[in-house]
């Protein structure tokens, strides 16, 4: 269970003091699949940050299963907008990256884990390749297989489709969709598509202006399994629609 409390960012420099969160407060069950929306520079890659130790809160909480965590550490895995691969690495070698670091795992178990998630992603043909030699929804294939990977209990994601055109964003929401539906891992995800995250979400969080606070909370009530037909109908985009209404409104 990851637990946000209280949890506060401020910017300070000469010119200007923003601040960006305040008494950010939400609780994600275990395997819940969770979306951030929101306005544009309300801070919702700020918050996804502060959790995933990239940024220094200036105050509050952030516990996963009780305990407190601080700093980037792996319990929890983060995947970025820009892919953020190891040129130098191959498919194979980029997602092994993480585990290689583990002193306890063995060969065996790695290999074990690196076949697993290669499948899953759908990368079998491209284990020696090289990330300039991939195409972007390939290489983000790589970033969610190499994230997953180390097992984390959170799964932090910031806009991981937002650089993929249409179709390529679509066959890797349905990609993820289908993962999620399979390993049940604990998702917290960033976004300014709200069909997007009605379609992956088990909830929607929406934030306000900043600095960021939960404006309204959506629970999704399309069943799983979801497939891209379900963005063909009348009940989903009615229920779009209504998300972004209260996304728009003051």
């Amino acid at each position: 269970m990851l637990e946000i409390k209280n949890l506060t960012k401020k910017y300070n420099n000469i010119n200007t003091n923003i601040l960006a969160v305040e008494n950010f407060d939400l609780t994600i069950q275990d395997s819940d699949f969770v979306s951030i929306i929101g306005p544009s520079g309300c801070g919702k890659s700020t918050v996804l940050r502060l959790v995933s130790g990239l940024v220094e809160k200036s105050g509050g909480s952030i516990l996963v299963d009780g305990k407190e965590t601080i700093g980037a550490n792996q319990e929890k895995g983060m995947v970025f907008q820009n892919f953020s691969l190891f040129p130098w690495l191959t498919v194979e070698e980029n997602i092994l990256f993480g585990l290689n670091l583990k002193k306890d795992f063995s060969e065996s178990k790695k290999a074990e884990i690196l076949n697993h998630y290669i499948e899953m992603t759908g990368l079998q043909d491209f284990r020696s390749a090289y990330p300039k030699n991939l195409s972007g929804g390939m290489q983000q294939r790589v970033a969610i297989a190499r994230a997953l990977a180390n097992t984390p209990k959170v799964l932090l994601m910031d806009e991981p489709f937002g650089s993929l055109d249409s179709q390529t964003r679509s066959q890797m929401q349905e990609l993820l969709t289908r993962i999620w539906e399979k390993e049940k891992m604990t998702v917290l995800f960033v976004t300014h598509d709200v069909s997007e995250a009605v379609f992956l979400s088990n909830k929607i969080i929406v934030l306000s202006k900043r600095p960021a606070r939960i404006k309204k909370i959506f629970d999704i009530p399309f069943s799983r399994p979801r497939n891209h037909e379900l963005k063909k109908n009348k009940s989903f985009f009615e229920f779009v629609n209504q998300v972004q209404q209260e996304l728009e409104s003051d």
